[in-house]
């Protein structure tokens, strides 16, 4: 009721200085006119606009928090990832530490081994050189008792025969 009184009131100056006569600069009437129309409107409508733009302003923020909160997240989501790449570069460090002893402790168990299997080697040739040399001395001494036992240029008697065995074997 209120809104009807006051739109009758607005338009009252329009009715009371309109003129049907000659045309004259009616520039005072009119700038009262629109400074009325304009206030109407702005008494009709000043809520809404305003609570259009309140929506808005609320509709910009929560966006804007949003993106903000985001923006948040990514930026925590590349601070873990850089966290975790330099715990993953301490563990690789760590990991090849730990591989470069492991490379150490079997270059020094594979050293000890070849050493002893070196000085085994070395034994069993020491032991195979002695048992050839006494076989070649055996077949030595075999060969020349069989020679002189064959010859008949050589006349041994038993207790000489077993004098020279006696002392070949001593």
């Amino acid at each position: 009721m209120k809104r009807i009184l006051l739109l009758g009131l607005a338009l009252a100056p329009v009715a009371l200085l309109a003129n049907e006569g000659a045309v004259e600069t009616d520039i005072v009437q009119r700038t009262v006119n629109f400074i009325i129309f304009a206030g109407i409107l702005w008494y009709l409508l000043a809520d809404k606009i305003k609570a259009f733009f309140a929506d808005r302003t609320l509709s910009i923020q929560g966006e804007l928090d949003k993106v903000q909160d985001t923006l948040k997240a990514s930026k925590d989501k590349v601070s873990d990832a850089q966290k975790k790449l330099e715990e993953a570069k301490k563990i690789a460090a760590d990991i090849i530490e730990g591989a470069k002893a492991d490379i150490d402790s079997v270059k020094q168990k594979v050293a000890t081994a070849v050493d002893s299997d070196i000085t085994h080697l070395n034994k069993s040739l020491d032991e195979m050189m002695k048992v050839e040399t006494s076989k070649a001395k055996r077949e030595v001494v075999a060969k020349v008792l069989e020679e002189l036992l064959s010859s008949e240029n050589i006349k041994l008697t038993q207790d000489e025969l077993a004098n020279i065995v006696l002392k070949k074997v001593a």
